[in-house]
C-alpha cells in the first residue's frame, strides 16, 4: 500500500501482483524457519551421538536421552511429504550456516527448559508439542543471528520475521497425533484446520483494491477531522492506516467496528511514530461517529457496531 501511494506502480493489477509476490515471500520465510527448527534438532542428535565416542564420556553422554530427537511433533514434520516438497521448492539448505545452528544449539543445550523437559518423567504428545513451541519461541524466534541472516537475504524480511514466526507457532499448536506424512500443513492464512485458506487471501486483495478505489473519498473524510492539519503534512503511513480502517468500516460488513479500531491502532505501534497511536485513535473515533450518523457503516450481525 505504501509503495503504491508513493508512486511506485500506477497500474492496480501490477500492484496486486506485487502484493501476492510479497505474500509468497512470507511463505518462503515460514518454511525457512520451520526447516531451521528441524536443523537445530538434527544437529542436537548428531552431537548427542558424537559425545558417546569421546575418550572420557560422562555417564549421561554414554546413555543420553533421546527424548528431544524423538519428539513426536518433530518426527511428524521430518517425515511430512508436503513439507519436504516445499523445502525443495524453496531450495532450503543450512549447510553453509552451521555456525549459526551451533550457536542456537549451545543455548538450548545448556538451558533449564531442555533439562526440565528431559527429566520430566512424563512422555506425552502434548508435552512434546508444548516444549517445541517454547523452544521455537525462546531460542529461534528470538535469535538475533537468525534475524540478521534473513534481513541480509531480503530487506523486507525484517518486518516479516515475526509474522512468519507466529505462523510457525500456530502450525505446531494445531498439530495432532493423527497428522500423517501425506497431510498438508495448516496454511499461513488459516486459523483453524477446517478453514478456507483462500478466504484471507481474497480479503487481502479486496482490502487493497477497495482502499485504492475509495482513496479520494477517504481523504475527504480525513480532512473534515484534521482541519488544523494539511493532509500532505500528516505521515503517509498514518493516512494509509486510516484509509484502510475506513475501508474496513464501510465495506466489510462482517468485521466489528471495535476489531477494526483495535487492529489499526496496534499496527500503528509497529509501523508509525510514537504519537501515531493517539492520533489515529482520535481521528478514527471521530470518523466512526460521523459515519454512523450518516448511516454509512452497515454491519450484519449482533454486536458488530460496538
Amino acid at each position: 500500500m505504501y509503495a503504491y501511494f508513493q508512486g511506485g506502480e500506477a497500474r492496480l493489477e501490477i500492484a496486486e501482483k506485487n502484493l501476492l509476490q510479497s505474500l509468497d515471500k512470507v511463505y518462503e520465510l515460514y518454511y525457512l524457519q520451520v526447516s531451521f527448527l528441524l536443523e537445530v534438532i538434527h544437529f542436537y542428535r548428531f552431537r548427542t551421538e558424537e559425545s558417546k565416542t569421546k575418550f572420557y564420556p560422562t555417564p549421561d553422554e554414554v546413555n543420553p536421552s533421546y527424548k528431544l530427537a524423538e519428539n513426536r511433533v518433530v518426527q511428524q514434520l521430518q517425515h511430512n511429504l508436503d513439507l519436504a516438497d516445499q523445502f525443495v521448492n524453496y531450495r532450503v539448505s543450512w549447510t553453509e550456516e552451521q555456525e549459526m545452528v551451533r550457536k542456537v544449539y549451545q543455548k538450548l543445550k545448556g538451558s533449564k527448559d531442555l533439562a526440565d523437559y528431559l527429566a520430566s518423567g512424563t512422555n506425552s504428545y502434548r508435552e512434546d508439542q508444548d516444549f517445541l513451541e517454547r523452544m521455537f519461541r525462546k531460542y529461534i524466534a528470538k535469535s538475533a543471528d537468525l534475524q540478521s541472516y534473513f534481513e541480509d537475504r531480503n530487506i523486507f524480511w525484517e518486518d516479516d520475521f515475526e509474522v512468519a514466526a507466529v505462523f510457525v507457532l500456530k502450525t505446531i499448536k494445531l498439530m495432532t497425533e493423527s497428522f500423517g506424512e501425506r497431510d498438508t500443513l495448516t496454511g499461513l492464512f488459516t486459523r483453524e484446520q477446517d478453514e478456507d485458506a483462500d478466504e484471507d487471501r481474497k480479503f487481502i486483495l479486496e482490502l487493497f483494491r477497495k482502499t485504492v478505489m475509495h482513496s479520494d473519498e477517504s481523504a475527504a473524510l480525513i480532512e473534515t477531522r484534521t482541519k488544523n492539519w494539511e493532509l500532505d503534512r500528516i505521515a503517509l503511513t498514518d493516512v494509509l492506516l486510516i484509509k484502510m480502517a475506513l475501508t474496513e468500516l464501510t465495506v466489510f460488513s462482517q468485521i466489528p467496528v471495535k476489531v477494526t479500531m483495535n487492529e489499526y491502532i496496534e499496527i500503528s505501534k509497529q509501523f508509525s511514530s510514537q504519537k501515531s497511536k493517539l492520533f489515529i485513535n482520535g481521528i478514527l473515533d471521530k470518523l466512526v461517529t460521523d459515519l454512523t450518523e450518516a448511516k454509512k457503516i452497515k454491519k450484519t450481525g449482533r454486536g458488530l457496531m460496538t
